[in-house]
């Protein structure tokens, strides 16, 4: 098959070489790929429990559509407090590797809302009780009262773009989760 298709290739450009030359016309111009703007993709992933955590926090605030594998909001406290956060509240992948000029698409996949912040360094995010024991992130201060951790939100169903990440590694994570961590290799 690989002969085939290398034959008929050839046999192709052989064709249009041939019209060409006999146009009159020496110089054989064969199509440019096309050019695009590289990118990647991050998406959130959560289970929340939409019958404890709407009877919590609001009608509507989980808007999780998952077939079970809910976590309830005290399991999410509990698993937290215990140094052992849910693994199926995540960012995925936790690792990228881009080059220069990628616009990375982060996707709230998960039942509500999350951020995804740049931060200096990884730990606790601005709700206490999530936390693990780990201090609250100069970068997470003050929840969404902070401006500049609301534009980091990510709502259910939305996405955000992130582009123009210099060279180096790049640490992100969402406020409100802290162990939801990705880190950013730009190259």
């Amino acid at each position: 098959m690989k002969n085939l298709k290398t034959a008929l290739l050839v046999l192709v450009i052989s064709a249009c070489a041939s019209y060409a030359l006999g146009q009159g016309n020496p110089t054989l111009v064969l199509p440019q790929p096309t050019t695009f703007s590289p990118n990647a993709q991050i998406v959130a992933l959560d289970e929340c429990d939409p019958a404890t955590f709407n009877a919590a926090l609001g009608p509507d605030f989980c808007k999780n559509i998952a077939l079970g594998a809910f976590t309830t909001l005290s399991q999410l406290f509990e698993e937290a407090a215990s140094g052992h956060p849910d693994p199926n509240w995540d960012f995925e992948p936790d690792t990228l590797r881009i080059k220069e000029g990628t616009t990375v698409r982060v996707v709230d996949q998960g039942g509500e809302p999350h951020t995804f912040t740049e931060v200096a360094h990884f730990g606790g995010g601005f709700i206490p009780g999530l936390n693990g024991g780990e201090d609250t992130v100069s970068e997470c201060a003050g929840g969404f009262a902070n401006v500049a951790v609301a534009r980091t939100r990510i709502l259910q169903g939305s996405e955000t773009q992130i582009s123009g990440l210099s060279k180096g590694q790049h640490l992100f994570q969402c406020c409100i989760h802290p162990w939801m961590r990705v880190k950013i290799d730009v190259k």
